[in-house]
């Protein structure tokens, strides 16, 4: 009785430690972009910057989930977990204390190694940890809510950090977590490891890293070194290469890190395509509301933290509510509905961010129904990748469908970001025809796109004839976010098709096979 009672009370502040890791890395995906138009300001960041604060965070969690797994394994759940906090907390240190903008970048490619390899153990640490049923159901039950926490209250809770402490402390705060956390975890997460282990799949790791890297920095930098400028070629052909040599890598090894076999599932491709969609369209456009917000609406960070809830909410409201559709009607049907769904929600917020008098309750609509359309493909699509594969396979499915989420994600933060500074230029052309000339227009689109128009006369003197009331930078930021709301609705449309048909082939080989 006193052995199972000391092992519950462990369990207890083991799932404690867990669940504030895994707030930590949920809150620094969904709390930092609130923060963006300050920092742009503050460090005198650019617009590019601004996309590689967050795509570095991002890109450094794809690289290190690769790898985090096996190494896990091999050396130890726990040992790399405490290690992985360590890396977080004091990147998020020198995240908060720097006051530069490629250091800030810099920090926080490590600061995503160090929350990406967290977040891939929590997983593995939470399964060794509670083993039997009914205890493990909770577990993982509580561990999905401060998940869903993290990123749904994320925005409010950056805005709330931001408004009363300063833009810092969004960074900051994480450092005293990261030392409670550790000590909560030393002395009650039991170490476990996988005796049969397999090696790491350390050319597959490389090649697809810089790929990603290769085509997020081409279409980053693209506009300003060229896209058909030397470098740039180069840069192309060199991130098509490494996908080539990844393809092959994955091939010839006989443990790969992507079994490609998997795909003739079209169960599993089905579902990866919802991974995808949701990544197309959602997540990345949420590091781009709050400039919208603050940038057209005028709102404040705190209002602009707010408006942002309505975005967010329903993925916490609807995942159980997909479930139960999801059993009853299959998930081939819910998922290419919840994609559906996400796009209707992006039209809907382009009609919003356009009326005459658009505020964020003509955005409201637009934001819930993207959000709903969210909470009804995230789940469905989690349980379907790794529940329709052999058992053996899970683990490999799962880490594809998180690798799938995570390179979509840092590609169309590059992408969005494209098209709404393309969408400013456009506006800026149209109305401005002979007031600016291209590299000109292409750097007033840039600094609009940021969100902060104050200073622009000073930097673009043709501004104080040419738009006294501030009418044509307003007018140009609406018009490029319009671009991106088509983008991601189009998109996160196409991409449902494509897995209605793959689900539909598979619905008609199973009536066949019967």
């Amino acid at each position: 009785m006193d052995i199972s009672y000391a092992r519950s009370g462990r369990n207890t502040i083991a799932l404690a430690a867990i669940c504030l890791a895994q707030l930590m890395f949920a809150l620094e995906i969904s709390s930092v972009p609130v923060i963006l138009p300050t920092l742009e300001r503050l460090l005198h960041a650019d617009f590019r910057d601004i996309q590689w604060i967050m795509n570095a965070y991002t890109i450094a969690c794809t690289t290190v989930l690769m790898a985090a797994g096996t190494l896990a394994d091999r050396y130890g759940r726990k040992l790399l977990f405490m290690t992985s906090l360590v890396v977080f907390g004091v990147a998020s240190l020198i995240c908060g204390l720097t006051q530069s903008a490629p250091l800030l970048i810099a920090s926080r490619f490590v600061q995503g190694m160090g929350g990406g390899s967290m977040f891939i153990c929590l997983i593995a640490i939470l399964s060794n940890q509670f083993k039997e049923g009914h205890e493990r159901i909770k577990a993982f039950g509580i561990w999905g809510i401060f998940l869903g926490f993290g990123l749904g209250f994320g925005p409010i809770i950056g805005g709330v950090i931001a408004e009363l402490a300063g833009w810092k402390w969004v960074f900051l705060v994480h450092v005293p977590l990261a030392i409670l956390t550790f000590f909560l975890a030393i002395g009650s997460i039991e170490e476990s490891r996988d005796p049969d282990a397999r090696k790491l799949d350390l050319a597959g790791i490389v090649t697809l890293s810089l790929a990603v890297f290769g085509l997020t920095w081409y279409i980053t930098q693209g506009s300003e070194q060229g896209f058909t400028s030397r470098g740039s070629l180069y840069i192309i052909a060199a991130t098509i290469l490494s996908f080539v040599l990844f393809l092959v890598a994955e091939r010839v090894n006989a443990h790969p890190m992507f079994d490609f076999s998997v795909f003739r599932i079209r169960k599993f491709s089905g579902a990866i395509m919802g991974s995808i969609g949701m990544n197309f369209s959602f997540w990345p456009f949420i590091i781009f509301l709050p400039i919208f917000y603050q940038g057209a609406l005028h709102y404040d960070i705190v209002a602009a933290g707010l408006s942002l809830l309505a975005y967010t909410l329903p993925t916490l409201v609807i995942p159980p509510v997909a479930e139960r559709l999801s059993h009853r009607y299959q998930p081939g049907v819910i998922i290419p509905l919840g994609m559906f769904t996400i796009g209707l929600g992006f039209i809907l917020m382009r009609f919003g961010a356009s009326a005459e008098h658009a505020s964020g309750f003509t955005m409201l609509p637009g934001s819930l129904l993207a959000g709903i359309g969210l909470g009804l493909t995230n789940t469905p699509t989690t349980n379907t990748t790794t529940g329709s594969v052999p058992s053996n396979r899970a683990g490999m499915a799962s880490g594809m469908d998180i690798s799938a989420r995570l390179i979509s994600l840092a590609i169309n933060i590059a992408v969005m970001g494209f098209v709404l500074v393309a969408g400013i230029s456009d506006y800026l052309k149209n109305v401005l025809p002979s007031v600016f000339d291209a590299a000109q227009r292409q750097s007033l689109a840039e600094h609009i796109a940021a969100g902060s128009v104050e200073g622009l006369t000073e930097r673009f003197p043709a501004l104080v004839q040419a738009d006294p009331s501030g009418a044509v930078l307003h007018g140009a930021l609406v018009h490029g976010f319009g671009w991106v709301m088509l983008y991601g609705g189009l998109g996160v449309w196409a991409l449902g098709a494509v897995s209605l048909v793959l689900f539909g082939t598979q619905r008609s080989a199973q009536r066949a096979s019967v």
